[in-house]
C-alpha cells in the first residue's frame, strides 16, 4: 500500500478554506479592516488575505491570537465543518476534500454581512428589536422560499 504525501503546494485544502472564510466573517461583523487584525497579530494586510482565502494555513498559535482578538471560542473557526471525522486526516477520503464544507452558510453572503453590521451599529435594543419584527412582517407579506 503506497501512502501518497500531501502536497505542500497547489489548491487550498477545503478545511484552510473553511478556518479562513470563518476568520473573514467574523472580522467583517466586527467591522475591522485587515489591516487593523495584521496589525494585532503582527502581519501584514496581504498575509490575512492569504490566511483568509486559505492559501496559507493558520498555525495553532496563530489561531490562538484570532480567537482571542477576535473575542470568539477557538472551536468557532471549526463550525460548520462536516464528517471530518470519517477519516483521520483531512482530504483522504475517498469521498474527496470538497465533502467536508457545508455550502449552504448564509454567513458567506455579502449582503447578510452588511445587515448584520448595520444592525448591531443600532445601539438601542428596543429598536433592534422593531427592525427584527418589521423584518419578519416584510417576509410573511412578500412570502419566503421556506
Amino acid at each position: 500500500m503506497i501512502i501518497q504525501k500531501r502536497k505542500t503546494k497547489g489548491s487550498p485544502d477545503s478545511v484552510d478554506v473553511h478556518v479562513g472564510n470563518r476568520l473573514r466573517i467574523r472580522r467583517s461583523l466586527l467591522g475591522l479592516s485587515q489591516e487593523k487584525l495584521a496589525e494585532a497579530v503582527g502581519l501584514t494586510f496581504q498575509q490575512v488575505q492569504k490566511y483568509e482565502r486559505g492559501i496559507n494555513r493558520i498555525s495553532a498559535g496563530r489561531l490562538f491570537q484570532f480567537s482571542r482578538i477576535l473575542d470568539v471560542p477557538i472551536t468557532y473557526f471549526y463550525e460548520q465543518v462536516q464528517n471530518i471525522g470519517r477519516s483521520a486526516y483531512a482530504g483522504l477520503s475517498d469521498d474527496g476534500p470538497d465533502d467536508y464544507i457545508a455550502d449552504d452558510d448564509v454567513m458567506n453572503n455579502k449582503e447578510t454581512l452588511a445587515l448584520v453590521r448595520a444592525y448591531y451599529a443600532i445601539k438601542d435594543p428596543e429598536a433592534r428589536k422593531d427592525i427584527v419584527k418589521f423584518i419578519k412582517s416584510m417576509a410573511d407579506r412578500l412570502g419566503t422560499e421556506e
